[in-house]
């Protein structure tokens, strides 16, 4: 078993505090960037435009990101406090809401350079691995977004939360959701699937999903939303719509593959 005393601050100079969370998001982001632009894109002009199309990311990921979380996480308290919504700093992002905030940004570019939005989503889809692997160990050394009570010897305590030993939930994320998604959309890249848009989309919206709805049974819902209908997490029963909405996509873009 493991105690968990890590402080969530990585550099601090003067008052300037430089967070883990901060860190995992620049390191995805300019790693990801780096994989896409070297071994992922092979047209030219979509070369040439994704420089730009990541200032656009980075805002859909942070404004989807918030977002979601109002809406999705703790709609009742931020109807209340609206200008605690531009508070980022105090926490409060979510995974699906930046999601959403990447399609939305997407479709917008796209269409502005008269482009196939899935041209981007489909190499992103490749890549947001890598940033869901480091901000689920971030997470852990925040000791945020921690598991349910256990006795297993890989527990962990977190001493910042409580006493008990805990299932370590956001390393079981990183692993299955970064680093096992990231091998598994890799071999779908290597068999040539990008050529075929859309449907690399469609299986991240499946195995992220299918694996988030996995650990979320090891992991302690949003204390202000708690469990809800069948007793699922509200991370549970997005994840079902996302599972559902990737198959959709999936079926589709297979058959559009099937008559190339």
């Amino acid at each position: 078993m493991f105690i968990n005393n890590f402080d969530p601050v990585a550099i601090q100079i003067f008052s300037i505090e430089i967070r883990w969370y901060s860190l995992a998001y620049i390191l995805g982001i300019i790693i990801g960037w780096i994989i896409s632009k070297k071994f992922l894109i092979t047209d030219y002009k979509l070369k040439e435009r994704f420089d730009d199309y990541i200032t656009f990311l980075i805002i859909g990921i942070i404004v989807g990101g918030r977002l979601g979380y109002v809406f999705f996480y703790n709609f009742n308290y931020y109807t209340n406090n609206l200008i605690d919504i531009f508070k980022i700093w105090e926490g409060g992002m979510s995974f699906h809401g930046g999601l959403l905030g990447i399609v939305f940004v997407s479709v917008l570019f796209a269409k502005k350079n008269n482009q196939n939005p899935f041209d981007y989503l489909d190499v992103i889809s490749v890549v947001a691995p890598i940033g869901i692997f480091f901000g689920r160990i971030s997470n852990f050394i925040n000791s945020e977004l921690y598991g349910t009570e256990t006795n297993l010897p890989w527990g962990v305590k977190f001493i910042q939360i409580d006493n008990v030993y805990r299932h370590p939930s956001q390393l079981y994320e990183a692993l299955l959701e970064g680093l096992i998604l990231f091998i598994i959309l890799i071999y779908f890249q290597k068999k040539g699937f990008l050529k075929y848009k859309g449907l690399i989309s469609g299986f991240f919206l499946i195995f992220y999903s299918l694996f988030r709805f996995f650990v979320e049974f090891f992991r302690v819902p949003d204390e202000q939303i708690g469990y809800l209908f069948l007793n699922l997490t509200m991370g549970q029963i997005i994840s079902l719509i996302f599972i559902l909405f990737g198959i959709y996509l999936s079926i589709v873009k297979y058959e559009i593959k099937k008559k190339l």
